[in-house]
């Protein structure tokens, strides 16, 4: 089973090309191939190029857990890349069809960089989801281990739960963001961002990802808190999102589409053996 890995701002993925590897994955699959000591060990799983009928290129995206992603920023941009180190693509824009929407993407700097048009922010509860009547979900109250946060939800086509802090760190968002990830309020759960505003193009996040756990970078969730910022009035359209793993430029429309710019780079590429599914995991 052949598999290509590459990393985008210490979000690493692995490509699993359904003509090179299995045509399907199961949960306990994805879950061993993406575990850091029982298989190649990745945030997740890019399966694809598949065939789509609203897009160039189909693509599903798969968690640690085994559970599946409607979008991932990250994810499209390494796919990205990946579509072109294949020769598949070339430096025209063209389309990916996701759970969570289709996208467009454009290969940059020889493969360096990908730019993804992210698609349109949403705030309205029903589109989130978040319990309770259909609104925006604008600075609401959530508890959560005693303790109580202002929030604000939203997609980009998965969900985001964003909390404005006065200073947030990896501790913050190891702390709370397993409780809140799985909160009575999102029915589907939901990732989080615990957000400090630097300035009015400049914001700070630290990242809980729904599925994966403490993230260093995340695509949509750049998108999902530069939207909010904005949102609040508290940054401007142009937005650098630091995290962890580094910067990722977002670009806010009038209509909320979002245009996000960021780094990839290749890791490695190899054969993966069957045999590592001869070993339950644990958990």
């Amino acid at each position: 089973m052949k598999y290509w890995k590459y990393h985008a701002l210490g979000n690493d993925y692995l490509v699993l090309n359904p003509q090179n590897s299995l045509a399907s994955l199961s949960h306990t699959q994805i879950r061993t191939i993406c575990h850091r000591n029982f298989g190649i060990g990745s945030d997740g799983i890019l399966f694809g190029p598949l065939p789509s009928t609203e897009a160039e290129f189909g693509l599903r995206i798969f968690n640690p857990d085994g559970s599946e992603a409607e979008k991932s920023g990250n994810g499209l941009r390494i796919f990205s890349r990946y579509l072109r180190d294949m020769k598949l693509v070339n430096d025209r824009p063209f389309s990916i069809h996701t759970a969570g929407g289709v996208v467009r993407s454009v290969v940059q700097s020889g493969g360096r960089t990908v730019r993804v048009e992210m698609g349109h922010v949403s705030f309205q509860s029903d589109k989130i989801p978040v319990a309770g009547p259909k609104r925006e979900v604008i600075n609401e109250e959530i508890v959560v281990n005693g303790k109580q946060f202002t929030f604000c939800a939203a997609t980009v086509g998965n969900p985001h739960c964003v909390l404005v802090l006065p200073e947030v760190s990896p501790g913050l968002a190891k702390e709370f963001g397993p409780f809140l990830e799985v909160h009575s309020f999102f029915p589907n759960r939901t990732n989080l961002q615990f957000m400090k505003v630097l300035d009015r193009r400049n914001i700070q996040i630290e990242i809980w990802e729904r599925g994966a756990g403490y993230t260093l970078a995340s695509g949509s969730s750049s998108s999902a808190a530069a939207a909010v910022a904005h949102k609040l009035g508290l940054c401007d359209r142009s937005i650098s999102v630091h995290m962890p793993g580094g910067i990722i430029a977002i670009e806010i429309e009038k209509d909320f589409s979002i245009l996000m710019t960021g780094p990839v780079t290749k890791v490695a590429e190899g054969v993966l053996s069957e045999e590592i599914f001869e070993t339950v995991i644990p958990g």
